[in-house]
């Protein structure tokens, strides 16, 4: 197989891909057997006059490839392409205690999965309801503001990327991620996530790919509980024995990996009580702010904004202030809603999601300000957490105790007025807002950056400050406010042999994709002790 590199292509160009191959190896299109797209990204930086560009990268199956790349010796832009096979996760290992992997989001699921494909039968416990039972709760709290304790954006089988953008891009560069991206396409993603520069799923598909992968893991020989809290842990001489489940059934156990994500407040309290090492960790609150999709399409892409062949644009912002705190935009969805993701009572709490297609005709972001164990007088482990509390009842109260979030224009905002009623686009947060002062919401240290944030982005992006564009608040969840210590090596706990703390809850990860991995990561460095 013959990779070629950097292949620019104008957006609007109608190509044969094989047709392109074969004139940049200077050989017959006869010759090509296949052609595979590893790669495509987007170049919009229309340098020198150019147009928007596409840049493949391809494999290319050929006759008489020695001869060919013989000839072609020199040309930077082709060579053989490396032997990328995936990771064999199947074997047949057997363990007296199965092992127990504790909630069902990104993590938990590919844990699991490897375990169920080693042949060991783990038991997954998930506090939350299936993927089926828990759309339609979530569904009815934006509807009508009646909250499920655990069947909620947070809270269920898939995590909370079920309800998100669906992003699957990461920074790890794991020989895991290829097996990743292809056991979604297995359970139901669209194949070009394997190739795109920036994939994406949507919560409508998220929501079946879920449903298959737990089917997989019941034929695979895994059990999968639902409403099955982890309340307690039991320990001896530093080992993992067994874990409590709703406060009464005791299940036996060596090993327990910890997906529990990054809401599972209560979760956190165990722990800490139970003296597993944590430690408080930066983090990031804000607000959402929302803009018309054809606005931030014409930024991105100029003339060529809405022809069919352009996905809708996204951006990504950053602002290092004069007080040190960064202030950047996060988890931008194009196309898009502003949701409630509450998962508790007397929290408002938002997020960012799309379905597929990404049609809603409207972009919304998160704008966050970095927060520092610095920044509070208790210096215990909690402090973070308990600040979120702090700042999403605050949100809760401010809006009319109901489950409404608190919105402003960007205007009111940056001039401390609070009485615009006329908004750029209709806020999308459901089930409904209420202007406030987010004054009273959000600590000077966090609202005064984002102020000077937003006039620098503006300077980004023209018009990104309009004075009515609409700020949704509460942002309080896109990372952990602590991490609960690991080995690097082994990935246990410092201080509790067998246990596996994993993803984003645990502090070691930052979406879907490197979630995942980090769930794999855990599983391999476990089936180490039955090798050999």
């Amino acid at each position: 197989m013959i990779r070629i590199s950097n292949i620019a292509v104008a957006f609007d160009d109608e190509i044969d891909l094989s047709e392109l191959a074969a004139k940049k190896l200077k050989i017959s299109e006869d010759l090509i057997k296949c052609v595979y797209i590893v790669k495509k990204t987007i170049d919009a930086r229309r340098y020198k006059g150019q147009p928007i560009l596409f840049i493949y990268t391809l494999d290319v199956e050929i006759k008489g490839e020695k001869t060919t790349l013989k000839k072609l010796v020199g040309e930077k832009d082709i060579a053989l392409a490396p032997n990328e096979k995936p990771i064999n996760f199947f074997h047949n290992f057997k363990s007296e205690l199965p092992p127990v992997v504790v909630g069902f989001g990104s993590a938990g699921m590919f844990a699991a999965l490897s375990l169920a494909r080693a042949g060991l039968n783990p038991i997954v416990l998930e506090r939350g309801a299936d993927v089926e039972t828990r759309y339609n709760a979530v569904r009815t709290f934006w509807n009508t503001g009646r909250l499920y304790e655990n069947a909620n954006v947070q809270f269920g089988e898939g995590g909370a990327g079920t309800f998100s953008d669906g992003k699957l891009t990461a920074r790890n560069t794991s020989p895991v991620m290829r097996n990743i991206l292809e056991d979604f396409v297995e359970f139901g993603a669209p194949e070009e996530i394997c190739y795109e520069q920036k994939p994406h799923i949507g919560t409508d598909n998220l929501i079946n790919i879920v449903r298959n992968l737990r089917q997989r893991l019941y034929y695979l020989g895994a059990r999968v509980r639902n409403y099955s809290k982890v309340t307690d842990i039991e320990t001896k001489d530093g080992k993992i024995r067994a874990v409590i489940v709703n406060g009464e059934e005791r299940i036996e156990t060596n090993a327990v990996f910890l997906g529990v994500g990054h809401s599972a407040r209560d979760t956190y309290r165990m722990l800490y009580e139970k003296g597993v090492k944590l430690e408080a960790k930066p983090f990031a609150v804000g607000v959402r702010i929302e803009h018309p999709q054809e606005f931030i399409d014409r930024a991105q892409y100029g003339k060529d904004a809405g022809h069919p062949k352009l996905p809708v644009a996204s951006y990504a912002l950053t602002y290092r202030d004069d007080t040190g705190r960064g202030v950047y935009s996060f988890c931008m969805c194009p196309g898009g809603f502003v949701i409630a993701a509450a998962s508790g009572e007397n929290q408002v709490v938002t997020n960012g999601m799309s379905n597929f297609k990404r049609d809603s005709g409207i972009a919304n972001s998160a704008l966050l300000v970095s927060v520092n164990p610095t920044d509070f007088k208790d210096n215990s482990p909690l402090a973070g957490m308990l600040f979120q509390d702090e700042i999403e009842e605050r949100a809760y109260r401010a809006a009319g105790a109901n489950y409404f979030a608190p919105v402003a224009t960007v205007g009111d905002f940056l001039n401390d007025m609070y009485k615009s009623k006329t908004f750029l686009i209709n806020p999308t947060y459901r089930p409904g807002v209420k202007i406030c002062d987010f004054r009273e919401i959000l600590p000077n240290f966090v609202t005064e950056p984002l102020k000077r944030g937003l006039l620098h982005f503006d300077k980004k992006i023209k018009g990104f400050a309009a004075k009515d564009a609409p700020i949704t608040g509460v942002e309080s969840r896109s990372s952990a406010p602590l991490r609960i210590l690991r080995d690097k090596e082994s990935m246990q706990s410092l201080n509790t042999a067998g246990l596996y703390p994993i993803g984003e809850g645990a502090g070691y990860a930052g979406g879907i994709m490197s979630a995942a991995a980090d769930g794999i990561n855990a599983a391999m460095a476990y089936l180490k002790k039955f090798e050999g």
